[in-house]
């Protein structure tokens, strides 16, 4: 079964690069493919579409929906960590557009193997690429020193409580180990968030990003991306939360302040409130986008 995936902020990416021809896209987080399907049937002058995604599962069952541009599509099972190697691999001198969506597809959080959601019990896994990647939230739940897991949880999770979080989780597997999703939410009944927030999301959250070196693959990523484009190529991100938005709002700062890009969102595009009811995923999704430097005169906007 493909269960279907919502694109978040979908109109806004277009718009990003509805102005441009495109003949190289490069879409290194297919994810779900909406992004992908929407694109390719917006520029039908594309002449390649590079599918990235380090999920082999979730890239196999996309590029099942995607078949209809099969022929433009090359699907690769790789990071985009690897932006340099990939586009070196596939002959790929310069990008007209790059889209780098950082949100976790559907595939993901309803799979009852892979732990990324508490909505039901499963293995506390979360690797994004179960084939290269060994480390699991298992092994960090329960080998990590209290030290290690709070500062996980404060610094990737911003958890106000993080001392106590690392401190319960500590005392309750010197008694038992700690595997599923569920043995880990039980020992956060104490906790009630505010806004009807899950106690765990922030915890999950940290231990996804540690997991997957979510934080710096993004430092690695983007100096890629910037430099794989072509003149006049644009860039968008879409982060989730604010420790992915400061690293991609600052990096766009210091481009523009270089005179290396123009910046197209004076600020982080973010969801309608449609959307914001009809996708909850959107409501923390935020936008960023940029031109690499062209000597027009600056504009802001798109």
């Amino acid at each position: 079964m493909i269960l279907k995936h919502i694109p978040v902020l979908l109109k806004e990416t277009l718009d990003v690069f509805s102005s441009r021809a495109i003949k190289t896209f490069v879409d290194t987080t297919v994810g779900g493919g909406g992004h992908a399907r929407a694109i390719l049937e917006s520029h039908p002058e594309i002449e390649r579409y590079l599918a990235i995604d380090c999920d082999e599962k979730t890239l196999s069952q996309t590029m099942r929906t995607l078949f209809p541009w099969q022929e433009k599509i090359t699907a690769i099972h790789d990071n985009f960590v690897n932006l340099d190697d990939i586009l070196k691999s596939q002959n790929v001198e310069a990008a007209d557009a790059i889209l780098c969506d950082l949100g976790t597809s559907m595939m993901q959080l309803k799979s009852e193997t892979r732990g990324f959601s508490f909505s039901h019990d499963a293995p506390l896994d979360m690797r994004m690429d179960t084939i290269n990647q060994t480390l699991t939230a298992k092994d960090i739940i329960n080998t990590f020193s209290e030290r290690e897991l709070g500062e996980i949880f404060r610094n990737f999770g911003e958890e106000r409580y993080w001392r106590k979080a690392a401190s319960i989780i500590v005392n309750a597997r010197r008694k038992h180990k700690i595997e599923t999703t569920k043995d880990l939410e039980k020992l956060f009944s104490w906790r009630r968030s505010p806004k009807g927030k899950h106690p765990l999301t922030r915890i999950f959250q940290a231990l996804r990003i540690a997991v997957n070196e979510e934080l710096d693959n993004l430092d690695a990523f983007l100096p890629q991306a910037f430099h794989n484009l072509a003149n006049k190529g644009r860039l968008a991100v879409i982060s989730f939360h604010s420790l992915e938005d400061r690293k991609v709002k600052w990096f766009f700062k210091d481009l523009a302040q270089e005179k290396k890009a123009e910046i197209l969102t004076k600020k982080p595009v973010q969801a309608s409130l449609d959307e914001k009811r009809n996708n909850p995923p959107s409501r923390s999704a935020k936008l960023r986008a940029i031109e690499k430097y062209t000597n027009r005169e600056s504009r802001i906007g798109f």
